[in-house]
């Protein structure tokens, strides 16, 4: 699901707000939470790595309120979500994707109805290059000819030195070094489907386990380019401004969160947590209050230290209605 269909209905709330990832400020309206009594219980939760850190980080300021509450968290990609959730083996479900029509198929024969989609965040899904890159934007007919195959993005040719993105000197004849993540991972797939224009990856992409380790991989390698969250980046990279060129004229944007917000940085996706609520029951009451605490001010402002971007008061008001 991409961002840019809201732009429309929450632009007037970027007024106040700051235009980068790293001094974004929480919308003022989104609500404080307020601890209720009697939660108590276990919850799991299994799916996304690019959640990973933001479901511990959640899970600690959640405790904090509930000591008694114990929830695991496992992150090795958004495909182990749905089946979890399936066969009950965990509660929560975070995704860097939507799912699947055949997944929420399956979840639909098991138990009548279908998965609720609750979105907790926002990600600038980046490309991240070395610090000491100068490349000053790419588009994503440019993207997809250096991660795809079958340039699908319609660029005219392969791309795979240094040169051929318009770079001097030593580093022209230099290849690029690409590194992705794996199969399993939702931002795999939201990057084959929106960058690669559902094409396929080149054989020369090295998979990465984490998308930690994709960053680092890059921040290592003086040549490296690789794709992960916006909430990932380190001194060591930097994310390249992205453009479309069908849209905006071309004009590259940063991954920013007013950009995100506007839908011009084309990347732009909601990192989500998926739950089995039964649409003719009331929700458990600790995934209930742990899912609020998250979307609540001090649950997205967890959002913005981890390096992600906050929802706004209207996102959250719709998303708060999904937990009845």
């Amino acid at each position: 699901m991409r961002i840019r269909f809201l732009a429309q209905t929450i632009l007037a709330t970027l007024v106040g707000l700051t235009a980068t990832a790293q001094t974004v400020k929480v919308d003022p309206k989104v609500t404080t939470y307020k601890k209720v009594s009697g939660i108590s219980g276990n919850l799991n939760s299994i799916g996304s790595d690019t959640l990973n850190n933001l479901m511990a980080y959640w899970v600690e300021g959640f405790n904090k309120k509930y000591p008694n509450v114990k929830i695991q968290v496992e992150g090795k990609g958004s495909t182990t979500a749905p089946p979890a959730l399936i066969e009950s083996t965990s509660q929560l479900g975070p995704m860097s994707r939507e799912m699947k029509n055949e997944e929420m198929d399956k979840f639909e024969k098991k138990f009548g109805y279908k998965p609720t989609k609750v979105a907790v965040a926002i990600d600038a899904l980046a490309v991240f290059v070395n610090k000491g890159n100068p490349i000053k934007s790419l588009s994503l007919q440019q993207v997809d000819a250096i991660f795809s195959k079958g340039r699908k993005g319609g660029f005219a040719k392969d791309i795979t030195t240094w040169g051929d993105l318009g770079l001097t000197g030593d580093t022209a004849k230099r290849p690029l070094s690409l590194y992705g993540r794996n199969s399993a991972s939702g931002t795999y797939g939201y990057f084959k489907e929106h960058a690669l224009f559902k094409g396929d990856y080149k054989d020369t992409v090295k998979e990465q386990p984490g998308s930690s380790s994709v960053v680092q991989s890059v921040g290592s390698d003086k040549f490296g380019i690789g794709y992960s969250g916006i909430g990932y980046a380190t001194s060591g990279v930097r994310a390249v401004p992205l453009s479309d060129e069908k849209k905006n004229e071309g004009a590259a944007f940063a991954a920013t969160y007013e950009n995100a917000l506007s839908g011009k940085y084309p990347l732009a996706r909601f990192l989500y947590v998926y739950i089995n609520k039964d649409p003719k029951k009331p929700l458990d009451p600790l995934t209930r209050e742990f899912l609020k605490f998250v979307i609540s001010k001090e649950g997205q402002e967890i959002v913005v230290k981890d390096g992600f971007l906050p929802l706004t008061a209207k996102m959250e008001t719709e998303e708060l209605t999904k937990l009845k």
